[in-house]
């Protein structure tokens, strides 16, 4: 679990250099951080996207798992997530809490969670250490999480501190069950992994430049769905043979 101490240490750092940078900066700056950040999580995106071994597996997780997203409106439950954490950060009473300051808080803490988490470094790395104690992709993983901690904790503000807690929950729980986890998920499984995320870490992209708004949150079910498609694949490819013989 060291590494992923470490992780969420980077991520402190950057988040509240991004903080105090955000309390100096003008509007106009602000514009250049988000385009910024915007075009790296495109690019992250893009390269994470492009490592699937099948586009139709992809497309149908996405697909599926992006409509029980949006039935089970799971992005307006980060929003009252978002809500409620901005109060007790901020310590003020419902009666002045700002709508949009929430969602801002509520996006920021979203938005860099599936940043940090959604990648097979994650996933590898955190694998790694806990069968190996093989530290070295996770401490890579880290600089990396850090540096875009400074950039969204600017755009977003303190929202993006709390993914902390995610990275803590997900990356270390991978750490501490890698054993049986690894032979489950198989190569395979991680990149099916690894391009859903990348694909949810564009649709960030296109937020942050505000190309396209995307509720990212309710695409979240995809990552399940890739790894039940990715299972099943090897009998749904034998009785297609069969039919077709």
């Amino acid at each position: 679990m060291i590494a992923t101490y470490i992780n969420c240490l980077t991520v402190l750092i950057g988040s509240l250099l991004g903080l105090l940078f955000r309390k100096k900066i003008h509007d106009d700056l602000k514009s250049v951080i988000f385009a910024s950040a915007g075009l790296i999580s495109l690019l992250v995106g893009f390269s994470m996207a492009l490592k699937t071994e099948s586009y139709l597996i992809m497309l149908l997780s996405i697909a599926l798992g992006g409509g029980i997203g949006y039935l089970l409106d799971i992005e307006q439950g980060f929003i009252r997530l978002g809500i409620f954490f901005e109060r007790i950060s901020s310590r003020r009473g419902p009666e002045v809490s700002v709508l949009d300051e929430s969602k801002n808080f509520a996006k920021g803490f979203l938005d860099a969670s599936i940043l940090f988490c959604a990648g097979a470094m994650t996933i590898v790395g955190a694998i790694n250490a806990g069968t190996m104690q093989d530290y070295e992709l996770i401490l890579i993983k880290s600089v990396m999480d850090g540096f875009m901690a400074i950039m969204f904790a600017a755009a977003y503000g303190p929202g993006v501190l709390f993914s902390i807690v995610t990275i803590l929950i997900y990356q270390g729980g991978i750490t501490l069950a890698a054993g049986s986890l690894a032979p489950l998920l198989g190569e395979q499984g991680l990149n099916g992994l690894s391009a859903v995320g990348g694909v949810l870490v564009m649709m960030i992209g296109f937020n942050l430049l505000s190309i396209k708004e995307f509720k990212t949150a309710n695409f979240l079910p995809a990552l399940l769905f890739v790894l039940l498609f990715t299972a099943i694949s090897p009998w749904i490819s034998e009785f297609y043979l069969s039919v077709i013989s």
